[in-house]
């Protein structure tokens, strides 16, 4: 079964040459100039994984983000002007997975959709061997649904929140990297700058379960090593 990638970007040649790369693999793409059409794709099509330039011209894709995060739980891919660190820091913040600098390599973004992609997969069907409800005091992870409840109250996590938080549960009272949560995460090599995008979801993470950094209750920052949560 194919998957149905959404590109909205006002640049028309961006947002065909995407398209073009994406059909080539075997995609089926739902592409849109501004954010109005693909709010209406979003409610009436099934998508699996949307590309989202941020300057759009009816409303930025912050905030297209932000609906899209309101309804669905699939992986995100913000692009960004060259050189705005704010802008990637906003967007994972609103809940998108990825981001990518402009001007970019039409066949890197292939590989990042790809890697997100299996990501998704990987954590959101069943895998028969892997153990699919994890707990951890009050904090329930149900694989099969990628639902999540702390306390019995629903948290509303993205799919790299939820990826973060499986595999922290899963290894708990072991030291896991920046690194290796990268690795298993993006399937891709780590540079010093991808510690930012992770430390960004852990602090998202953090706010979302009411946890202090100081005195964390669940995700403990191990200095200089990485993250875990505490048998």
């Amino acid at each position: 079964m194919q998957d149905n990638i959404l590109i909205v970007d006002d640049e028309p040649e961006i947002a065909d040459l995407i398209e073009l790369y994406l059909e080539n693999e075997n995609f089926t793409v739902f592409k849109f100039y501004n954010a109005k059409d693909a709010l209406a794709c979003i409610r009436t099509q099934t998508i699996d994984l949307a590309v989202l330039d941020v300057m759009l011209p009816d409303m930025n894709g912050f905030s297209l983000c932000r609906e899209i995060r309101k309804l669905h739980c699939y992986p995100v891919i913000m692009l960004t002007a060259k050189g705005e660190e704010t802008d990637k820091i906003t967007g994972l913040t609103l809940g998108a997975d990825d981001y990518m600098t402009k001007p970019f390599l039409p066949l890197e973004l292939i590989a990042r959709i790809k890697a997100q992609l299996r990501r998704y997969k990987k954590y959101n069907v069943q895998s028969g061997s892997e153990e699919q409800i994890l707990t951890h005091s009050g904090l329930v992870l149900n694989v099969d649904t990628h639902e999540c409840f702390l306390n019995e109250k629903p948290l509303d996590l993205t799919p790299t929140e939820f990826s973060i938080l499986s595999i922290l549960c899963r290894r708990k009272g072991t030291v896991v990297s920046s690194e290796e949560l990268f690795h298993e995460i993006w399937g891709e090599k780590y540079f010093s700058k991808s510690n930012n995008t992770i430390t960004v979801h852990i602090r998202h993470l953090r706010e979302k379960m009411g946890d202090s950094f100081e005195h964390p209750n669940y995700i403990k920052t191990v200095w200089g090593c990485g993250y875990k949560i505490e048998k």
